[in-house]
């Protein structure tokens, strides 16, 4: 790759995705509200749905957490930790083909409903289809970088990528020269990645931030209003 397109890739598209992730987001809030939601089809082959999304949605959170903390927490945090660049590398292989086995399978059950069963297929719109299948391309990119990690333990592989997501955040502008030497599934997943935080705005992913968190710490019961118990003045007998 020239340096001029991994520039163009790794230095500048991480920002358009973010101002468009960040602006879409905000304009789609507060245009239309009424389309903020997932768009569920629970009603429509409900048991296949049940395990997919759990399956998908468990996966992913594990794997979403993971990336966040893994990429962006500073090197000398780990260092001061005692932390090796190997065990940590060791750790996101391990954790995260567990979890990208399970995203994978629920998001297979999911893309197999959404496409083959004509009742959710007709309920569902050209976003729907084309988000779920870049979620699968995408967990399926992240599960073959793995051979590749394993034949690198050395934790060099996992401290380039720290290096350019942390320098993106910072505005390092040498940030896209961390992986201009990164094999091409590894460049494929970033690539693919920013492009689904792109599309996040037009999409239903929208409705991960609209999660009740408040429910977490909700009280066990409900309060209503009490009920006047007083017995109705009895009608006297007609004369």
């Amino acid at each position: 790759m020239s340096p001029y397109l991994n520039t163009l890739l790794f230095g500048i598209y991480p920002y358009v995705a973010l101002v468009v992730l960040i602006l879409g987001t905000m304009v789609r809030y507060d245009l239309e509200q009424y389309t903020w939601r997932s768009g569920s089809s629970q009603l429509l082959r409900r048991k296949q749905l049940v395990w997919g999304s759990v399956l998908f949605h468990v996966g992913v959170l594990v794997i979403f957490f993971g990336h966040l903390i893994g990429l962006l927490t500073p090197i000398a945090v780990f260092d001061a930790l005692g932390i090796g660049h190997g065990a940590k590398q060791l750790l996101a292989v391990v954790a995260g083909g567990i979890a990208g086995i399970m995203a994978i399978a629920g998001a297979t059950m999911l893309v197999h409903r959404r496409l083959f069963d004509a009742r959710v297929r007709a309920a569902s719109s050209n976003s729907d289809t084309l988000i779920i299948i870049l979620l699968w391309i995408q967990l399926a990119l992240g599960l073959l970088t793995i051979p590749v990690s394993l034949q690198h333990l050395d934790g060099h592989e996992m401290v380039r990528f720290m290096s350019w997501a942390q320098g993106i955040f910072t505005f390092n502008l040498a940030a896209s020269s961390y992986v201009s030497g990164a094999p091409v599934v590894f460049k494929l997943h970033i690539f693919l990645g920013l492009t689904i935080l792109l599309l996040f705005p037009f999409t239903r992913l929208v409705h991960m931030l609209s999660v009740p968190v408040g429910y977490l710490w909700r009280p066990g019961y409900q309060v209503v209003r009490e009920r006047n118990h007083r017995a109705a003045p009895k009608r006297q007998p007609a004369e």
